[in-house]
This record gives structure tokens, C-alpha cells and sequence, in this order.
């Protein structure tokens, strides 16, 4: 692994839900079809196979009208605790980031953690920070009241 492929970051926000309701919305395509996506961006697609081995893709349209695929493979399913998977923004290239999700039970719902590692650059990590604060506002809405 080079010094670059060892960047990571990580990102956190509570949502008003219990873990076992915060887990389907991450991981069920007609749910992922409403929040999935930084500000500004629409998720056009969403194919689920939850199961270790099993690939997902996600499509983020933005405001210009271009469409980026994420792709992978889970790696670990720990229901409804943790996922672990393969992250990569097609055309998927040799070097694959991996994303650890955590539903960690909260006083005031979940937390969920987000560990995104393996990022190739500094400035795929300041992307990919945007974006994964954008994912977790979106998550949150929809648990508000």
C-alpha cells in the first residue's frame, strides 16, 4: 500500500431511529433512492445483493447532468451493526477504497460512523468528506418528524 492509498477519513452524525431501521434505510434500494447523494446531487439508481459477495451500484446524478457510478462488493455483514464494502466510482479502476459503516445505538437514536479508507489522494479525501456529509444530512432527514 502507498503512503496516498492510506488516506482515510471518517464521518459521523446521530439520526432518530434505532439501528435495525437505520440498517434497511442504508441498504434497501427504494429507500436509498430517496436520501442517497451529497447536496445537489439525485441518486438515479440503487441495486442492492446484501449479502457477503454481493455487489451494490449507486448512481449520483449532479446538477449538470452527469451521472457517476459507485460500485462494489460487501466484504462483512453484521446486522444490524456494521458493513463493510468495496468502493469504486466506475469505470472501477485496480485500486479499490473501502467503506466501514457503524450503527452504533445512541440516547437519541444511532449513531452511524462512516470510515471511508484507502482514498487514493488528498483531494479524492476532501471530495469524499463533502460527500459523505451530504449522505449523512440526507440520512438524517429522513427520521425527522
Amino acid at each position: 500500500m502507498t503512503e496516498e492509498s492510506s488516506i482515510a477519513l471518517v464521518a459521523r452524525r446521530t439520526v432518530r431511529a434505532p439501528p435495525e431501521r437505520v440498517f434497511e434505510v442504508w441498504t434497501r434500494p427504494s429507500e436509498l433512492l430517496r436520501w442517497w447523494g451529497p447536496r445537489g446531487v439525485e441518486c438515479v439508481g440503487a441495486e442492492v445483493d446484501l449479502r457477503v459477495g454481493g455487489t451494490y451500484r449507486l448512481g449520483n446524478r449532479f446538477a449538470d447532468g452527469r451521472v457517476v457510478w459507485i460500485s462494489g462488493t460487501f466484504e462483512l455483514i453484521e446486522l444490524p451493526h456494521r458493513l463493510v464494502y468495496s468502493w469504486h466510482v466506475e469505470p472501477a479502476s485496480e485500486h479499490a477504497e473501502r467503506v466501514t459503516v457503524r450503527f452504533e445505538p445512541h440516547a437519541e437514536g444511532t449513531e452511524v460512523i462512516v470510515i471511508h479508507e484507502r482514498i487514493a489522494s488528498q483531494r479524492a479525501r476532501e471530495e469524499h468528506a463533502a460527500g459523505w456529509e451530504g449522505c449523512l444530512d440526507g440520512l438524517a432527514a429522513q427520521f425527522v418528524a
